[in-house]
């Protein structure tokens, strides 16, 4: 299913403005939005960017008081980037890796042992081009328990990951991502299957 399928759950963001606007010219969000994202951005270049990598617990901590649902053990490092951790939902055990980036106007959330590596780019919103104001569309996305996607691979809007399906490297994934399927290429297909992964081994 494409990323464009008029199922997926998404939001139309777009401020209200005179008729006479330039719509393109217009904010997507709220001004108390656009200020929290100001006081996020102040805290990541402060405190967060600047922590050293083994402070996994204190950048977990600096995203719950933004609002982020974080599990046990999640491995954020240093230079990877949350646009909105208050749409950020994290189960245990999930790693960013530096300079990954989670760009989440509407829900991402990262199931149990996800991985986005170094590079990486989950985008979670797009503009509506065949629309004269050019609004902006955002959707609420998931990345399946164990899946891993790959340094420097891309995740486009409204794409869920299935649970430990692989997105090779350098890879764009523009459909969903069925479960313990290994992905390769631009935009990425399906190349091998994946052993099923279960704590303490495999099955």
């Amino acid at each position: 299913m494409s990323a464009t399928t008029p199922e997926r759950e998404r939001t139309i963001h777009q401020i209200a403005g005179h008729a006479e606007d330039n719509p393109y010219h217009r904010p997507s969000f709220s001004l108390k939005y656009r200020l929290l994202r100001q006081l996020w951005g102040i805290v990541y270049v402060f405190f967060y960017r600047p922590s050293p990598p083994p402070l996994h617990a204190w950048r977990s901590m600096l995203l719950r008081l933004f609002g982020a649902k974080m599990g046990p053990g999640c491995h954020f490092y240093p230079s990877g980037k949350v646009w909105a951790p208050w749409n950020l939902i994290c189960e245990d055990c999930c790693t960013l890796a530096d300079h990954a980036e989670i760009y989440n106007p509407s829900p991402i959330y990262l199931e149990s042992h996800c991985i986005v590596s170094q590079d990486a780019y989950i985008c979670g919103a797009t503009h509506d081009y065949n629309h004269p104001d050019f609004p902006m569309v955002s959707y609420s996305m998931r990345l399946g328990a164990y899946s891993w996607i790959c340094a420097r691979a891309s995740v486009s809007p409204g794409v869920n990951v299935g649970e430990g399906a692989v997105l090779g490297l350098g890879s764009v994934a523009t459909r969903d991502l069925d479960p313990w399927t290994v992905y390769s290429g631009a935009p990425a297909v399906g190349v091998k299957t994946r052993l099923r992964i279960v704590r303490g081994g495999e099955k």
